[in-house]
């Protein structure tokens, strides 16, 4: 399955718009959108630090009801809240457009965000996922046991027959979202401003973690080591593709393996 890098999407990024305009427009689509859940994640886990008990005794819920009780209702709030979380990803691709004015296409396919090649894409994240998915359970684990981790609650949703499609929903809107802005577009913006490949890989690296800090400590590691390894893969391939597939995977094996499973099995954790 050889996957040769991206040579559309890892050129250089010629810079089309002065620095300080690309600064103020990357800080935005930040406080749009994942850097706004870095903030509210810290916030979060200051509360969680500062409730009485150990953070192994409080729950962090993923996917949640919204309207308990009117499965109707609350199937409208899970689809608002999926489409809404996507509307910088769209935000994203009409910015990146000033890029290529007039060459027509998506913005998206500078970061290797299309469908050219859906097999090796395929392919790739499911490596990916196989490796990170399984390391990051066990790291769960032990950092729940050592009392560094809430418990984590990937859904608590009623069982109606839209359970399933929603988690999956959510799990492809988390794995677009994220990889996208800060994997694809902030690296993009960084190599514009002229940061170099390190300060840039912390960078993403560290906001990926900030914004699960609302899991616990093991929350914030597991998720910069990922950040460190999607970055170093991003490089190297050019493309976000296969990262978003791969982290599609992980959510979805996690949400829906666990509403299939919790309370059945001694091993995980439950509130």
């Amino acid at each position: 399955m050889p996957f040769e890098p991206d040579q559309m999407a890892a050129a250089p990024p010629r810079p089309a718009l002065p620095r300080a305009v690309l600064r103020r427009e990357l800080l935005l689509v930040l406080a749009l959108s994942l850097g706004a859940s870095a903030v509210s994640s810290l916030i979060s886990f200051t509360g969680s630090l500062t409730r009485p008990g150990g953070l192994r005794d409080q729950a962090a819920t993923l996917n949640g009801s919204s309207a308990p009780g009117r499965p109707w209702l609350d199937l409208a709030w899970q689809l608002f809240g999926i489409a809404t979380a996507l509307v910088p990803v769209l935000l994203v691709a009409h910015l990146l457009t000033r890029e290529r004015p007039g060459a027509g296409g998506p913005g998206l396919s500078q970061l290797g965000f299309d469908a050219r090649r859906p097999r090796s894409d395929l392919g790739w994240g499911a490596l990916v996922a196989a490796g990170i998915g399984g390391s990051g359970l066990l790291l769960y684990l032990g950092a729940h046991a050592a009392g560094a981790s809430l418990t984590i609650v990937p859904e608590s949703l009623p069982d109606v027959w839209w359970k399933i499609p929603v988690l999956v929903a959510s799990a492809l809107q988390n794995a677009v979202l994220e990889e996208v802005i800060v994997v694809g577009y902030l690296l993009r913006r960084l190599d514009q401003l002229g940061w170099s490949p390190g300060r840039a890989l912390l960078a993403s690296s560290l906001l990926r973690g900030t914004y699960h800090l609302y899991q616990g400590i093991g929350g914030f590691a597991g998720n910069a080591v990922m950040g460190v390894i999607f970055v170093w893969l991003y490089r190297r391939w050019g493309r976000v593709m296969p990262l978003v597939a791969a982290h599609a995977l992980i959510d979805i094996v996690a949400f829906v393996g666990y509403a299939l499973l919790a309370g059945r099995v001694g091993w995980l954790p439950t509130p």
